[in-house]
């Protein structure tokens, strides 16, 4: 393996100039800290206004959401999660780890949102209204002024299945995907990858969506989906690796956060640091929310990705600057996780440029330690999430037990206020898990608590 040259130089060549490759390549656990963090880079394509744009397109399909999927009608069709504290969890943590924890430990409760359970229902739900929007302007059959429910008029629904939906996903994306487009009547094909759980391509099939299985991985599911949409004018391709759209509708979360955080009283400033942590596969849904949140709050919130040992493409791409020219495969790393919706090769050039300056830092986290996180949680909480959406508690833990996240406080000047900060873990998926699968997810972590 050692003789492979990836970019003009061997992999020996390669762990020589960043000896952490060294530790990733042996499956190891790290935690890196992002030298590039807070430094001035290329200006982003997307602003503020961009995400404020995002917003005010679900507020106008509010009505529409609210009257095709009753359990958002509580919350007038706005698809948002709560915000759970949690200090019975972080208390169990200090325990289990023998680390002082100081601060505030909230979830957020993605796995509670409501349709398809999952963050991917912020840009996956978003990007398909966005389409369903241009395509009934266009079409006139709706205005900006109308009320947004007339959509789920049977003539409306007649249209949209004159067009099909494609997207290639490792399961969330597809269900969020799946299950908007299939609503609104479009015809819908999801790739999946051979790491996909089959409740998931089970699911989908019964809202009406055709699942093309692929025996490869992500990056190849991606490429089937993409290629399905060349060859038919009336297909739109939902890109997980490099859509602005996605992006944007997961950077509104940022601005849902917001409100939440100053609902419960909390403060985030200088003296009030907040910490986000946050799992990735791709990168699009953590590289949304870090865009929005540091639109928001700037230098006072510090965001980490959290990725499995045996799938960290997104910190490979970034510590090696190569960025999708790079998969961990070539690396001799195998891509093979139980954390599925994180189980991806090679990551996304566009949400590595646009976050290099503004992410914190990345941790690798070995899959045995999700289940445990998993039955403490259930445990202390009462709270069930899917194994890859507990990858957030390892970074917590490591940015107060690991050298480099202490160097990362110590640089940052944070420590004297530590016991103000707030910190928040991104649980991304779950509450659609069945129940059996989410026993078995239980009973295995049980074990080792």
């Amino acid at each position: 393996m050692s003789t492979n040259v990836i970019h003009g130089k061997t992999i020996a060549e390669w762990k020589k100039e960043y000896p952490i490759l060294s530790e990733m390549t042996d499956l190891k656990e790290v935690f890196w800290t992002n030298p590039k963090h807070n430094t001035s880079g290329e200006a982003p394509s997307l602003t503020m206004e961009d995400v404020i744009d995002a917003e005010k397109r679900l507020a106008r399909f509010a009505p529409y959401i609210a009257k095709v999927f009753p359990e958002t009608a509580k919350d007038h069709g706005i698809i948002e999660s709560p915000l759970f504290h949690i200090p019975k969890m972080q208390e169990r943590l200090e325990g289990f780890y023998q680390t002082e924890l100081p601060g505030n430990l909230f979830l957020k409760g993605d796995s509670h949102l409501p349709i398809s359970g999952s963050i991917k229902a912020r840009g996956g739900i978003y990007e398909i209204l966005k389409y369903a929007e241009e395509l009934a302007i266009n079409n006139n059959m709706l205005t900006l002024e109308d009320d947004y429910s007339i959509l789920a008029e049977p003539k409306c629904k007649e249209f949209f299945s004159g067009y099909s939906i494609a997207v290639g996903s490792t399961g969330n994306l597809g269900l969020s995907i799946g299950i908007m487009s299939a609503k609104l009547g479009f015809n819908v094909y999801v790739h999946m990858s051979a790491d996909a759980k089959q409740w998931k391509k089970d699911l989908l099939r019964e809202k009406g969506v055709v699942v093309v299985e692929h025996a490869s991985d992500f990056s190849e599911a991606v490429a089937q989906g993409r290629k399905q949409a060349d060859e038919d004018p009336n297909m739109y391709f939902v890109d997980d690796e490099s859509s602005e759209s996605l992006f944007l509708g997961y950077a509104v979360a940022a601005i849902r956060l917001k409100k939440q955080l100053e609902d419960k009283n909390v403060k985030v400033d200088k003296e009030h640091p907040l910490f986000v942590y946050l799992p990735c596969g791709v990168g699009g849904g953590p590289g949304g929310v870090t865009f929005g949140l540091k639109q928001i709050f700037g230098d006072h919130v510090h965001c980490f990705f959290i990725e499995p040992t045996h799938s960290p493409c997104m910190l490979l791409g970034l510590v090696t600057e190569l960025h999708d020219e790079v998969s961990v495969q070539e690396f001799g790393i195998d891509n093979k996780t139980e954390a599925d919706g994180l189980a991806v090769g090679r990551p996304s050039a566009f949400i590595g440029k646009t976050i290099e300056n503004k992410l914190s830092g990345i941790c690798t986290v070995e899959d045995e330690k999700l289940f445990t996180y998993l039955a403490l949680l259930a445990t202390e909480e009462e709270i069930y999430l899917e194994p890859s959406a507990l990858a957030g508690f390892a970074s917590y833990v490591q940015l107060f037990k690991s050298q480099a996240g202490k160097a990362y406080l110590n640089k940052n000047e944070l420590e004297q206020n530590l016991q103000a900060g707030t910190h928040i873990v991104w649980g991304t998926g779950g509450s659609m898990v069945p129940e059996n699968e989410m026993k078995r997810y239980y009973e295995r972590g049980k074990q080792t608590i």
